[in-house]
């Protein structure tokens, strides 16, 4: 009896989703139908881009990854924390917030460029979705070639097969994608190498100045963790650090 009930409500929750999309097949509307447009492509109804659209959603969190400035920015906050000698100051969850935020700053003239140039005419119907895709990726595509370095953009050019491009701007985005985060990881870790030698130095000068009192029991760290703190506050380091890497991207 209970599972009669179960299969009953199941085949009731079944034709309830059911019935909107005969009903609208039945009055002509076509909920998942697809027509062609008249000039070779196709065109399709609204639950349909609706459902395209959440699937792109999907790859925000790696086209953020990958074609902005987040990992440059995410990997030198994370080595300056390590440099001072933190764990867990800051929480990751503030080095992410503002990494997003450093990101969204940063990538504010493609941003605009992007809605200008191709989502307000895409709102406005003046073009369609490939015509937008296409001219969303004109400025992304030059803030990318403009951070990859050219022996990394070589690389995967070579590894590719070894196609000439008229320009850099010319290489498809399947190339380009990995010789930009190859740059930007290789940058990340060379300011995160100028950070750590101060602090570095600083590391050095107490353990020995420790070992020559003959203070074994004493950790280094307790000693050079409130003097990188205090260095780090008295040169204003946080306005150094982020401040150097928003210009690196503007140069």
């Amino acid at each position: 009896m209970a599972r009669g009930i179960v299969i009953f409500r199941a085949a009731a929750a079944v034709a309830a989703c059911l019935t909107p999309s005969a009903a609208a097949h039945a009055a002509g509307i076509g909920m998942l139908d697809m027509q062609p447009d008249g000039h070779g492509g196709q065109t399709y109804t609204l639950p349909v881009q609706m459902l395209l659209v959440m699937a792109g959603l999907t790859f925000l969190p790696a086209l953020l990854l990958t074609t902005t400035a987040f990992t440059r920015i995410i990997i030198v906050l994370s080595l300056l924390r390590q440099a001072l000698g933190l764990t867990q100051t800051p929480p990751n969850q503030v080095l992410i917030g503002l990494a997003l935020f450093l990101t969204m700053f940063v990538m504010s003239p493609v941003f605009s460029r992007i809605g200008s140039d191709a989502l307000q005419p895409l709102l406005e119907n003046r073009i369609s979705a490939t015509e937008a895709i296409d001219k969303a990726q004109v400025p992304l595509r030059e803030f990318m070639v403009k951070q990859t370095r050219r022996e990394d953009l070589g690389l995967f050019v070579k590894m590719a097969g070894g196609e000439t491009y008229s320009t850099a701007r010319d290489v498809p985005f399947r190339i380009l994608v990995p010789a930009f985060v190859t740059s930007e990881l290789k940058s990340g870790f060379q300011i995160g190498f100028l950070i750590f030698l101060p602090f570095l130095v600083i590391d050095i000068v107490v353990a020995a100045v420790i070992m020559s009192l003959g203070m074994m029991l004493l950790s280094p760290i307790s000693v050079s963790l409130p003097l990188k703190l205090a260095l780090f506050v008295l040169v204003n380091g946080w306005t150094l650090v982020i401040g150097s890497l928003a210009e690196g991207f503007m140069r």
